[in-house]
């Protein structure tokens, strides 16, 4: 069965795009349901054709697609999911993007810059989506940029369940990347009871994706250090941020990432550090020829299944996380 049946006529659907199958397929396993049957495929051109092949009339229906490369196309086809779904006669469209696409740009650095972030929340709203789901954004102010609910999911319990398990809380040192990431940091430290060091860093506005570590703020002597950050996209971030934290002296560096991006050079530099364990969760398909010996994966999806549950049931996505932001 591809529904979940509540009282009266509600019923649950769960739609999965092309881009990332198997986080979809993991995500309904632990709702117990199976992704809706959907036809898609592209024409000569390019173009992105979708059909579902059962009604959804009456649904209570969730589009899930993970904002992976090709970005662009797996953007376009939730857009088209979702525009079938509204003119299918669905009652509610949960659009759920476990990475949103566009975060970073997220305000206006300089002149004559868009905000693509809001122009994302824009395109879903048109399309029909009632209802978004998404997975540790970039900056939070995103939530306001769609018009209605955004559940803006965490995933600091499960990775640092991870570092709990395999590290000694005592000897850990949580670590802010750049000045943005303080206040996640702050919540690893209450949940670690650990303490709190910052990079602090400037990013070069010539050049994308080219960061300048300047000095760590906070000890870190000898102890082992917890980068937590949002994303790993090409790894010069994170690989010079480890590097400033080794020059201070730390014996160890472990860092962790909600999204694994790993663009271009990514899996070379990090497998060439000095950093001892990358962990991140599997908001984004990683690919065997991006695997590494120091990487571990963590799934994502019982916490999104959680979540959808909740909508679904008209009950709380904010007690997942009761007492902890």
């Amino acid at each position: 069965m591809s529904v979940i049946k509540a009282s009266g006529e509600k019923k649950l659907m769960l739609f999965s795009g092309r881009a990332y199958p198997e986080l979809a397929l993991e995500v309904a396993h632990n709702l117990e349901i199976e992704p809706t049957p959907t036809a898609a495929y592209d024409f000569a051109n390019g173009e992105t054709f979708v059909r579902f092949l059962e009604s959804v009339r009456g649904s209570d229906a969730f589009v899930i697609q993970s904002h992976t490369a090709p970005i662009n196309q797996w953007i376009m086809e939730q857009l088209i999911m979702v525009d079938a779904l509204k003119r299918a006669s669905a009652k509610r469209i949960t659009v759920v993007a476990p990475f949103f696409g566009y975060a970073r740009q997220d305000k206006k650095h300089r002149g004559r810059e868009p905000i693509s972030a809001r122009l994302m929340a824009d395109l879903f709203k048109t399309a029909g989506a009632d209802r978004l789901i998404t997975v540790d954004l970039h900056t939070s102010q995103i939530q306001g940029f769609f018009d209605g609910p955004v559940d803006h999911l965490f995933a600091l319990d499960l990775l640092a369940d991870h570092v709990e398990r395999n590290l000694d809380t005592s000897q850990v040192t949580v670590v802010a990347p750049d000045a943005g990431r303080v206040r996640v940091a702050e919540r690893w430290t209450d949940r670690l009871g650990c303490p709190l060091a910052i990079i602090h860093k400037r990013r070069d506005p010539e050049v994308a994706n080219e960061v300048k570590v300047f000095e760590v703020v906070g000890e870190v002597k000898g102890r082992t250090c917890v980068i937590v950050d949002d994303m790993i996209d090409t790894g010069g971030t994170i690989v010079k941020a480890a590097d400033a934290l080794f020059e201070q002296g730390a014996a160890r560096v472990v860092v962790t990432a909600t999204h694994g991006v790993l663009s271009g050079p990514a899996v070379d530099r990090l497998k060439n550090s000095r950093i001892s364990e990358v962990v991140l969760t599997n908001t984004l398909p990683i690919p065997d020829e991006k695997q590494f010996d120091k990487l571990t994966v963590l799934s994502i999806a019982p916490l999104i299944a959680r979540a959808i549950n909740e909508v679904f049931s008209d009950g709380s996505v904010t007690s997942l996380f009761e007492g902890q932001y």
